[in-house]
């Protein structure tokens, strides 16, 4: 199996749940989730009843929680020019968190070098994982023609 990159983990963290960007002067509720201040406002402009977006916990409109270190990341984010709806290309082991650099000709799975070495791939045929996507850029053409 594959798995996000830290970075594109951590990202998550920062990135507001109604607008689907990093935080703007984020605001943390009582049931503990954050917002940018800005998307709280909307919210409870709009309803009768503030409620989380998230959780639809109620709170008052006056008891929204200054999150420094959340915007402390969120700035950080936007200075390494992280773009918070971009995935990560590269994908990684569930099991090791190394990076997928290996195609199972037995299998027909991607894997990392740990996996590669264990019982389970024991006396398996590999590639690297460019020279197999090269071989099937050529072999899908052909078997389509066949279709």
């Amino acid at each position: 199996m594959a798995s996000r990159l830290p970075a594109e983990i951590w990202t998550e963290e920062i990135i507001c749940p109604v607008c689907l960007d990093f935080f703007t002067d984020p605001v943390s509720l009582g049931c503990g989730h954050n917002f940018c201040r800005s998307c709280v406002t909307r919210s409870c402009e709009k309803q009768e009843i503030n409620c989380c977006a998230v959780c639809q916990e109620t709170f008052p409109e006056k008891n929204l929680r200054a999150s420094w270190a959340l915007a402390s990341l969120a700035e950080k984010a936007r200075k390494l020019s992280l773009n918070p709806t971009q995935t990560e290309s590269k994908l990684h082991c569930d099991k090791h968190r190394e990076e997928l650099k290996l195609f199972c000709e037995s299998d027909k799975k991607l894997l990392c070098v740990v996996c590669s070495h264990g019982q389970e791939h024991r006396g398996h045929s590999f590639l690297p994982i460019e020279e197999a996507a090269d071989i099937f850029k050529v072999r899908i053409p052909l078997k389509k023609d066949y279709i």
